[in-house]
């Protein structure tokens, strides 16, 4: 794959990576809503957990995105840019691990998706990049996070958003992509890789600084400083 645009983490602390342009291309199964290239990130503690218990709702049922490490955490400008896009108003809905409220929640996709960006972005910003014609999406925003609006110039770290649950998502997260479109609807995908970060692959103790690139599918990363 492109090396393509090389951005930071929109994050501080450990995420693990998730629908990975690195395992498969698209990485989210389509080249809908310019998706092709994108990337989710989790965020865990050091024992790779998503949240801190576990209880009869994580078998049975939906969850509060509130029980998540990630929900309300600090999203960052992964560039500096000016945005161009901004939609709040959507829902921050329950969160889903069990199978069986996962199976329920995928038999409506298809109508999330004539729905609309709204049903799938949930609540977003967009920042086109100094680099002309690129553009970069957050989506899944917490309802009422967004701290920029249409207009506002943006530097890379800057915080603008909180991670949510809104949108196409069964638990809080932070879905980034690139873009040759700010209008999702028409967009294709753009390669994207990333800023030096520490890594630690799944199934290893140890991690590793990489200098840039794409974080592998499971493995949990970590912004370094600079």
């Amino acid at each position: 794959m492109m090396r393509g645009t090389t951005i930071m983490l929109p994050f501080r602390g450990l995420w693990l990576a998730r629908n990975s342009p690195a395992r498969r291309v698209p990485s989210h199964g389509t080249d809908l809503f310019g998706t092709r290239y994108a990337i989710d990130f989790i965020a865990v503690d050091a024992s790779r957990r998503s949240a801190p218990h576990r209880d009869w709702r994580t078998v049975l049922a939906t969850e509060p995105p509130e029980r998540f490490f990630g929900f309300g955490q600090p999203v960052l400008s992964p560039a500096d840019g000016i945005v161009v896009a901004a939609h709040d108003g959507e829902v921050d809905h329950e969160a889903r691990r069990s199978q069986l409220s996962l199976a329920s929640y995928m038999l409506g996709q298809p109508a999330r998706v004539r729905q609309g960006v709204p049903a799938i972005a949930g609540n977003h910003l967009v920042i086109s990049l100094r680099e002309h014609g690129v553009f970069a999406a957050l989506v899944h925003l917490r309802a009422g996070s967004l701290l920029v609006g249409v207009g506002d110039a943006v530097r890379a770290g800057q915080p603008i958003a909180e991670c949510g649950n809104s949108g196409n998502s069964t638990q809080p997260h932070v879905h980034m992509q690139l873009m040759d479109s700010e209008d999702f609807s028409v967009a294709s995908g753009v390669p994207m890789t990333f800023w030096r970060f520490r890594e630690w692959p799944r199934g290893s103790q140890g991690s590793t600084i990489r200098e840039f690139g794409l974080p592998a599918e499971d493995s949990i990363v970590e912004p370094c400083e600079a």
